[in-house]
């Protein structure tokens, strides 16, 4: 892509390395912003600015955080005993869109998918075997993608968990095979949290 302008041409480059952003799409951002207010322009470009500065992770749980323990770990009315564990951010934050869910979260950053070159040691895996290894936790919900990795992931967790006196649950097939978390329905992924089963149950039926 031939451009009048070098700054114009990197502004565009960084913004194609966006997920799902092609060139085009990327020119039609950047030249969106140049017909912007200076003042506005400016304040977005501080708000980005601090998210690089000012966005932590969690030291608890993993999910992005403002400060060392995210609003939900910090939260007194939260029930304690209970962890969903999930993939990333995003299932965190279709989860609590459902409203039906009450305890906290352990967030893995991602899920074991050999292929891609991701195995269990890239995970948050031992700090979630490390708080149940305080003794509070009664409850562990597997609320990985209907997936192969997903499903992979989930068999793992179990085999690690087993040697602890916990009930461990896994969402029910509300949720169809192959799909994730984000882009379920929130009536949908609310049900299959309420309804979730016993994982032993889940592989059984497998």
């Amino acid at each position: 892509m031939n451009l009048p302008s070098h700054l114009l041409e990197q502004a565009v480059e960084d913004f194609a390395k966006l997920p799902g952003v092609g060139k085009r799409t990327a020119l039609r951002y950047v030249l969106h912003l140049l017909k912007q207010d200076k003042g506005e322009l400016m304040k977005w470009s501080a708000t980005i600015a601090k998210l690089s500065e000012d966005i932590k992770y969690c030291s608890t749980c993993f999910a992005i955080s403002e400060d060392a323990v995210c609003t939900i770990c910090s939260n007194p009315s939260r029930d304690r005993s209970t962890i969903c564990v999930i993939e990333d951010i995003r299932d965190l934050i279709a989860v609590e869109n459902t409203s039906q869910y009450h305890g906290t979260y352990h967030v893995l950053g991602g899920i074991i998918s050999p292929i891609n070159g991701i195995g269990p040691m890239d995970l948050n895996i031992e700090p979630l075997i490390k708080r149940v290894e305080a003794g509070e936790i009664k409850e562990i919900i597997m609320a990985m993608p209907s997936t192969m990795e997903g499903d992979t992931t989930n068999f793992y967790l179990f085999k690690k968990l087993s040697p602890f006196n916990l009930t461990m649950s896994t969402l029910s097939r509300g949720v169809s095979v192959g799909d994730e978390l984000q882009y379920a329905d929130e009536v949908t992924l609310g049900q299959s949290i309420l309804l979730r089963v016993p994982y032993e149950s889940s592989v059984i039926r497998k």
